[in-house]
């Protein structure tokens, strides 16, 4: 056992959640509004419009008769930029959710003795989330590093700019989304993770006088 002053040296005067607890507002951050569910959206939305347009974009010589019929000047071309750029993008938007995301759950206070729909703590959620944002985030520069040579070397002259392999890598990615976007909505929804009502009722506090 360490003697008595060399202890008191090494105890914090307060956890850091604690010391910034001041600054905070009733969702336990210090704005308004949780920034990281916003980019979470914008991240997802980017990444399902690249996929869907380079997926139109593969089965273009299927298609190509429809566009003509309705009269829309449409390019296979086209349809891979948007493919490339909202891809581009996403990667970009990503590392900022990520951020974002891994202050805001320094700063939460999951709502105590709830245990989520597929039977995990406050706690395991947030790890999971966490680590799954991680990966999501490599996974989405991979494929964007892996775009990019399709698109300006391996086939920069060819009709199909994507690989089949590349598309299906894609769709499944959209089952990782669902699965990691739950675990982020159980975080706000059953956890009341910087949920103001959530954590001024756990407080007891009147929302008719707390909220506006």
């Amino acid at each position: 056992m360490l003697p008595q002053p060399m202890a008191l040296a090494y105890s914090p005067e307060a956890a850091p959640i604690d010391q910034i607890a001041g600054e905070l507002g009733a969702n336990g951050l210090p704005y308004a509004l949780p920034i990281h569910p916003n980019l979470v959206h914008l991240t997802i939305g980017l990444f399902v419009i690249a996929i869907a347009f380079d997926v139109v974009g593969a089965l273009y010589p299927l298609e190509k008769r429809v566009f003509r019929f309705l009269a829309l000047p449409i390019t296979r071309g086209g349809f891979h930029d948007v493919g490339w750029y909202n891809l581009l993008a996403c990667a970009l938007v990503t590392f900022f959710t990520v951020a974002s995301g891994f202050y805001e759950m320094l700063t939460a206070v999951p709502l105590p003795g709830v245990v989520s729909t597929f039977g995990l703590g406050s706690m395991t959620t947030m790890l999971w989330h966490g680590v799954g944002g991680v990966v999501l985030l490599t996974v989405i520069t991979a494929m964007t590093v892996w775009r990019g040579f399709q698109r300006y070397r391996w086939r920069r002259d060819m009709g199909r700019q994507v690989q089949w392999l590349y598309l299906l890598v894609g769709l499944g990615m959209f089952a990782l989304l669902g699965l990691h976007g739950t675990l982020g909505a159980q975080l706000a929804a059953e956890f009341g993770v910087h949920i103001a009502a959530d954590q001024l009722l756990q407080a007891g506090v009147d929302l008719h006088t707390a909220l506006p």
